[in-house]
């Protein structure tokens, strides 16, 4: 069991557990956090989870976890594992099941309380625009294999060729919302059965879709870069890959377990099971991983047309208008090909962000050039009762976390343990008391993800910002949610 003693401060708000501390580890293990965020972190298995990520070959430099720190499988959710490309690893349980979860923030050029007196018929529009709930399909449907693969290698630029958006929603999308290194050859038939009728879906858990506005700005400058401003109307959209993702996460989990063998890597936990990068199972999984996030950011931006549809109509029925214009788009679960200096050279890595969210600074060329010289949006989505968060990705970012950030609050409760202490019903009672209208496929599913089953977003947020790896822009508060 890992205690708090164990950990070091290295710095303000950075925690280490360091090489030494247990046989195997190559690297030390940092957490970002303050004292009581360091204590929720020892509450589940996350410290032991990210300790043991620390033996994965080809580790480098440190394994990370951001604030918002909380266990999951394999690596704790909020990890950051930096690996070296040529000799290290590749996991799925470092990526996630829900492969580029992720989230989008658009913005509108009306004032939140123009349209708060017709609140409750904006939620209805969306909820029926939207399909969501667990295995839920939509109407678009992938009619034969190539369509398929298609959408796979094409993301959100497939949706939006088919009427599903703006070019500049790709623009302003991480890789464009089309990553290359896609191979739908080594993505499952079940995987795409999965994915067949789910794109434009919002799926369960904490995906969400919420209306709020802009409760404060901290950066005058970069807001208005953004497009951001105090009282503002924005929409928020968070989905993954659905079912198609699980499905890669799973195929591969599966596999992997026989390349262990193959290439006798040995673990401390089987969920870290891996395989070399660059062996053939290493680049199956890493180019049906790709597909998995192309189909996510095909599905948010189908999402986010439909929900500016829905809004557009809302607004028309009171004689209002407006243009919802993106602001980012960003991925939550991925692993990426980046370049890093370690040691003064050049390196290029692999670097799993499992609940941790891409916070590049000022110049770097992967920004949208708009937003290049300052650096890239940072989406921080809290739940639905309290705040959301913009930052921005700064060059401590680059050097101090390869260029990561936190993606959320972070659950304090399990699902489990949320609906056996809130009914549904007096959840969506109290918020509308606070002024959020909220509407949920189910009662359960608004339970388990009530606000206090998460951490305090706001705390989470002031470690990254005072850690000076992403800074604070703006901070948004929810007006109206639908819930999966």
């Amino acid at each position: 069991m890992i205690r708090k003693q164990d950990f070091q401060k290295v710095a303000d708000y950075v925690y280490e557990i360091p090489a030494s501390f247990r046989a195997g580890m190559r690297v030390p293990a940092r957490i970002y956090a303050d004292e009581q965020i360091l204590e929720a972190a020892l509450q589940d298995k996350a410290a032991e989870q990210l300790v043991n990520t620390t033996s994965l070959p080809g580790v480098t430099k440190y394994a990370l976890a951001m604030p918002d720190v909380h266990q999951g499988y394999g690596p704790p959710i909020g990890g950051v594992i930096p690996v070296d490309e040529a000799t290290g690893v590749i996991s799925p349980g470092a990526t996630g099941y829900d492969i580029n979860c992720g989230v989008r923030l658009l913005r509108s050029d009306l004032s939140a309380g123009e349209v708060m007196p017709f609140m409750q018929e904006m939620v209805d529009s969306l909820f029926r625009a939207v399909p969501s709930g667990v295995g839920k399909g939509g109407d678009i449907r992938l009619k034969t294999d190539r369509d398929m693969d298609d959408l796979l290698t094409r993301g959100a630029l497939w949706a939006i060729e088919r009427g599903y958006g703006e070019p500049e929603d790709a623009e302003l999308t991480e890789e464009g919302g089309s990553m290359p290194g896609a191979n739908p050859a080594m993505v499952s038939a079940e995987a795409k059965m999965r994915g067949d009728d789910q794109v434009g879906t919002l799926g369960s858990g904490n995906h969400f879709i919420e209306v709020g506005r802009v409760d404060e700005i901290f950066d005058e400058g970069v807001a208005r870069a953004f497009g951001l401003f105090h009282g503002q109307l924005v929409l928020w959209v968070h989905s993954g890959s659905r079912g198609m993702g699980h499905q890669v996460c799973t195929d591969y989990v599966k596999s992997f377990q026989y390349a262990m063998r193959k290439y006798e890597i040995t673990v401390p936990d089987r969920e870290l099971v891996c395989a070399p990068f660059n062996s053939p199972e290493g680049q199956a999984y890493y180019g049906a991983m790709v597909c998995a996030a192309n189909y996510a950011w095909a599905n948010r931006q189908v999402l986010a047309n439909r929900a500016r549809q829905a809004i557009y109509q809302v607004l028309a029925n009171h004689n209002l208008s407006t243009h919802l214009r993106m602001v980012y788009d960003v991925a939550h679960n991925i692993v990426k090909r980046e370049t890093y200096v370690i040691d003064g050279q050049p390196l290029p890595m692999i670097i799993h962000r499992k609940g941790a969210t891409r916070a590049f600074g000022p110049g770097q060329a992967s920004v949208p050039e708009r937003y290049r010289a300052i650096g890239q949006p940072v989406l921080v989505p809290g739940d639905m009762g309290t705040a959301s968060y913009v930052l921005v990705g700064t060059e401590g970012a680059m050097e101090q976390t390869f260029g990561s950030a936190c993606h959320g609050a972070g659950r304090a409760m399990s699902r489990s343990a949320a609906i056996k202490q809130i009914r549904g019903q007096d959840l969506q009672a109290r918020l509308k008391r606070q002024g959020i209208t909220v509407k949920g496929g189910s009662w359960e599913g608004l339970a388990e993800e009530a606000p206090e089953a998460y951490k305090d977003v706001d705390r989470v947020v002031n470690v990254i910002h005072k850690a000076g790896i992403a800074r604070k822009v703006a901070r948004t508060v929810p007006l109206g949610v639908i819930k999966g």
